[in-house]
């Protein structure tokens, strides 16, 4: 029987368990990429570990998300992070050069490697024919050592793809077409591959925007072949000995298989708060546009920034609407310069932020007071653009033009003929803003640089073999990683003090959850479907055991939330009936009792004192699982087993 891609590359790298769907396996992984929001917990976590050299063939850490600098923690956090990787042998792309995933493409993937980064849309890579994951920060830091990545085998569904997208259509569009088709958890355990002979039409920028959006679906990653389209876009970087040709046998086999004419696809628009809410553009023309804002590693490229400068030109922003375009690395944003693209942005009125992640993680930028936000990005959840009660659209770069010019939500297409976008047979290549680490010799010489903000991680204990706690919080469906743990520049630089960050723990849910928790001393949160969505930031998982949260009782959870959960010593357990949800309500005392057997059985009884009432969850783990919780996480297991299996 043949292979899918994703297979060929698990099958080269597999270094524990069988391919068979739903079984776990460990991986051994290429390269690695950390970003700062999550890099410096993820860094303090590999000096735990107590390694003296990071092992992979190739690990960056990237400063793209906390560089709005008001204050001396996101500075501080930087030159940690610097020190860090010169001295552990780590590459280090300094504040301006780009975001992580735009930079990564661009200079350092490699078809048919294996990548786990500490953001969740690290599958871009999968744009170049990467085995491409987002993951804990932990699950990095234990591959930066040598260890495997471990997931659970996932299913193949193929999208094949016919004809060639249309004037004014994107690949944005096609993401949310996807997204329309599967929602935000139809992707949930799977690869999702891109094959059929529309692929042949659609750039490396195009295919990474994607499969960077491929996240919002909750797969596990996305890919495509590696062909002559890639080869092109590597020889356009002077990586052309980089280049492997890759695709799928073709006896290859799949558990779903999903059909998409491109040339039917028209511009669609993802709503409020959710990006699996698409409607079509024609039905919102009546909607009133506030603020715009162009970029993110989604929309970033130079091909998409192309696109947006010819269709400006000329012309002026529309007087009710402010604009901003992040540039997704200093590649582009040079090459933007040297042919005058950028003063053709710039004459028509938007505003040029610097190259980084910004307004998509509520870092700047946000909107007024119930403002109408499009966005080039991959995530409209609600208050992540740092403005509560806005109104984010996530749309193509095409879109998002049509509409700064009108103030509506407008279909480019009613601007006329689409301006052509030649890309350049070569990229202005310039990588003096990553900086080499130091050599083994003298790295042993070199100190960590830690400011006043960077705090232990949180203490860990071994789990019980019974728990008592208070329901403190209970949720409902989709809860995201963002609802958990916020972002925003408010937020984000202190990402390496878990002890002030609690504060904001579930604050757009409940802003009483943090006293509250740290009250009752003990906790048990609930929640609803797909728990945990959105963000590999493990810090949804390493505050609420900070704030003493034991377990998670939820109807489904996350890929990566899931696993970050277990890294940090809390049980993630599942109702074995969904309709138990109801049966709980916030406040009441519950015990989980006997959980060294429940561990081994694969279920739990979870016993409510207040109602006097008895619920069964499934308690079902791996091996490794059950003994990462009975040592108390990850980072306990990793340090004083040595994670014998590798």
């Amino acid at each position: 029987m043949g292979l899918t891609i994703a297979q060929k590359i698990i099958k080269a790298h597999l270094l524990s368990g069988e391919m068979t769907p739903g079984s776990e396996i460990g991986l051994r992984i290429d390269q690695t990429l950390t970003q700062d929001a999550t890099g410096t917990m993820a860094y303090l976590e590999f000096e735990a570990i107590g390694i003296p050299r990071v092992r992979t063939e190739l690990s960056v850490a990237y400063i793209d998300h906390n560089t709005l600098q008001s204050g001396f923690e996101n500075a501080d956090d930087h030159l940690y992070i610097q020190s860090v990787a010169k001295k552990y042998g780590l590459r280090f792309s300094r504040p301006g050069n780009g975001i992580c995933h735009q930079v990564h493409l661009e200079r350092f993937g490699k078809p048919g490697k294996t990548l786990i980064g500490s953001d969740s849309h690290t599958p871009t890579g999968g744009g170049i024919g990467m085995l491409a994951m987002g993951a804990g920060g932990l699950d990095v830091a234990v591959a930066m050592g040598g260890g495997a990545y471990y997931i659970t085998m996932p299913k193949m569904i193929l999208v094949r793809l016919f004809g060639k997208l249309r004037p004014w259509v994107s690949a944005k569009d096609v993401s949310l077409e996807l997204l329309r088709i599967l929602s935000v958890k139809g992707g949930v355990g799977s690869v999702i591959e891109w094959g059929g002979e529309g692929v042949s039409t659609l750039s490396v920028p195009q295919r990474a925007t994607i499969t960077n959006m491929g996240t919002e679906l909750g797969a596990t990653t996305s890919i495509f072949p590696s062909d002559e389209v890639t080869r092109a876009f590597l020889a356009a970087e002077g990586r052309e000995n980089d280049y492997t040709p890759l695709s799928s046998d073709p006896d290859a086999t799949y558990d779903r298989i999903i059909d998409i004419d491109l040339s039917t696809l028209s511009p669609l628009v993802a709503c409020p708060h959710s990006p699996d809410n698409v409607k079509p553009v024609s039905e919102l023309s009546d909607v009133k546009v506030d603020q715009v804002c162009i970029g993110s590693c989604t929309n970033s490229s130079l091909a998409d920034l192309l696109r947006v400068a010819a269709m400006l030109k000329g012309k002026k922003i529309d007087d009710s609407v402010s604009v901003s375009v992040s540039p997704g690395s200093k590649q582009v944003l040079s090459m933007l310069s040297d042919c005058g693209a950028l003063s053709d942005i710039l004459a028509a009125g938007a505003r040029l932020l610097e190259c980084a992640c910004g307004p998509c993680i509520g870092m700047g930028f946000s909107p007024n007071s119930a403002g109408v936000s499009l966005r080039t990005f991959n995530r409209n959840f609600e208050g992540r653009s740092g403005t509560r009660d806005a109104g984010v659209y996530l749309v193509s770069p095409e879109v998002a033009v049509a509409s700064a010019l009108t103030g509506y939500i407008t279909d480019p297409a009613t601007l006329g003929d689409c301006p052509p976008v030649v890309l350049p047979k070569q990229y202005k290549i310039d990588d003096s803003a990553i900086l080499l680490p130091a050599d083994p010799e003298t790295a042993k010489t070199l100190s960590v640089r830690r400011g006043p903000n960077i705090k232990p991680f949180p203490d860990t204990r071994p789990l019980s073999d019974k728990v008592d706690a208070t329901l403190t919080l209970k949720v409902g469906d989709n809860i995201t990683t963002d609802h958990i743990m916020p972002a925003g520049a408010k937020i984000l630089p202190y990402r390496s003090n878990i002890p002030y960050l609690s504060k904001f723990c579930f604050a757009v849910c409940d802003e009483s959850f943090a006293e509250r928790a740290k009250a009752v001393g003990s906790t048990i949160i609930v929640g609803g479907s797909n728990y945990g969505q959105g963000s590999s930031r493990e810090h949804a998982a390493l505050v609420p055991l900070y704030l003493g949260v034991r377990a998670v009782i939820a109807k489904s959870f996350a890929r990566i939330h899931a696993a970050n959960l277990i890294n940090a010593g809390i049980l993630p357990l599942t109702f074995r009936d969904p309709a138990d949800y109801d049966k709980l309500e916030q406040g009441d005392k519950l015990s989980l009792s006997g959980l060294f057997a429940a561990l081994t059985s694969g279920e739990a009884t979870l016993t409510d004192e207040t109602k006097g009432i008895g619920v069964t969850l499934d308690c079902r783990f791996t091996e490794r699982q059950r003994a990462i919780l009975l040592a108390g996480g990850l980072l306990d297991y990793t340090r004083n087993n040595g994670d014998k299996k590798q």
